[in-house]
């Protein structure tokens, strides 16, 4: 049975390309993975394709969370500070 609409712009196969890519490097930006599809696969996709297909296979872009940079001395002092406020 034949899907009515437009057809699909990549396949399976070209959506395990670019999670390879993606795995392979996960510093790559959007128009570089693009680009490297298109000449991986020989697509002409956009950079918004790319976009909704790694948002779709759970692929998202996220900032590590800042952490309070733990030396010893402030180490020592936060083991004191819960000691003296753990009651």
């Amino acid at each position: 049975m034949t899907r009515s609409g437009r057809p699909r712009k990549m396949t399976e196969l070209d959506q395990c390309m670019l999670k390879h890519t993606v795995r392979r490097s996960c510093q790559l930006s959007v128009e570089s993975i693009a680009k490297d599809l298109q000449t991986l696969c020989g697509l002409q996709i956009s950079t918004t394709t790319v976009y909704r297909k790694l948002h779709g296979m759970s692929f998202h872009g996220r900032t590590a969370a800042s952490k309070p940079y733990n030396t010893k001395w402030n180490a020592k002092r936060r083991i004191q500070w819960c000691k003296a406020c753990c009651h």
